[in-house]
């Protein structure tokens, strides 16, 4: 919503000198915030948890499709990078190929990429090809005695080259995924929040009947104030909470945050930042179009 927005500043600033707290105290912002965030999102998605950044919501999206699957392996598109912490990196071939490796409890299926990827545009059905290459990633560890956890996709791989997957490949990969016993995570911390235009959230350019199990959010959540949030099921957290060990962040969901985080979502309501991201959006790229005619040298525009 732009640097240093007045709104936002101010709505920190109010909060600040009443009150902030760890989240083990009360306060109206958390819930007042939760609520207005599910009012984006499918209905399923109804259970929030509040954390201080994007990697923070990655590694708890891991531990809940873990405790809920009672499964360990992970499933992720190559190039993928989804967060800093080891559990992330883990999962992040952009960083991993160039560390430690990659761990016998991960699977690197290929980006959907329909212009340089292995099934491209003349293919005559690149989404059944793309999402059939991750049913043989689960076919293969199956016969290795592995089980699958989750496919954890960003919903436009951003470090792989701002790729937008053909739609209905999560729909297809999803179906796979569930048959194998996993759920389907999608991370919105890069894509999310309106900067597709035409949608709140990136998944929903694959159609209106695929939900993900886990959406993870940060990043301009709180117009760089350190926010995140997980989303996810009722039932994918009952199973979590019935570990007996509850989840706790001490400054996830503070009441300072949460203010942050209304005041971002009433800029972007308020100011129709969505409908003017798919305007100029929309501008930018059909200029760029125009280039690509002239110069053969411009191959894809994205």
């Amino acid at each position: 919503v732009g640097h240093c927005h007045p709104d936002i500043v101010k709505a920190a600033h109010e909060q600040n000198q009443l009150l902030n707290t760890n989240s083990r105290y009360l306060h109206d912002n958390l819930v007042d915030y939760a609520e207005r965030l599910s009012k984006t999102l499918p209905e399923k998605l109804c259970t929030f948890y509040f954390l201080n950044s994007g990697s923070e919501a990655n590694d708890l999206a891991l531990r809940l499709a873990r405790q809920y699957t009672k499964h360990e392996d992970v499933i992720v598109l190559d190039h993928a990078y989804h967060g800093h912490l080891t559990s992330l990196i883990d999962i992040s071939p952009y960083k991993f190929r160039n560390l430690e490796g990659q761990k016998e409890w991960v699977h690197v299926a290929p980006v959907p990429d329909t212009y340089r990827g292995i099934y491209r545009e003349d293919h005559e059905d690149s989404v059944t090809a793309y999402a059939n290459e991750v049913k043989h990633i689960i076919e293969q560890a199956h016969e290795r005695g592995r089980k699958i956890a989750a496919f954890f996709v960003e919903s436009l791989p951003s470090v792989g080259g701002q790729i937008i997957p053909p739609a209905g490949y999560f729909q297809k990969v999803a179906e796979h995924v569930h048959n194998a016993g996993g759920i389907f995570i999608a991370d919105e911390i890069q894509v999310g929040f309106g900067r597709v235009g035409k949608y709140f959230w990136a998944f929903q350019l694959q159609g209106e009947d695929f939900i993900p199990d886990i959406v993870t959010m940060g990043k301009p959540i709180g117009n760089g104030h350190p926010i995140a949030c997980v989303a996810t099921t009722k039932e994918v957290a009952e199973a979590f909470a019935a570990t007996g060990v509850e989840y706790f962040n001490t400054f996830g969901g503070n009441p300072v945050s949460c203010a942050v985080g209304l005041a971002v979502l009433d800029v972007i309501e308020n100011e129709h930042l969505q409908a003017h991201a798919t305007e100029v959006g929309s501008f930018l790229m059909n200029l760029l179009k125009e280039q690509k005619v002239k110069h053969p040298i411009i191959g894809d525009v994205r």
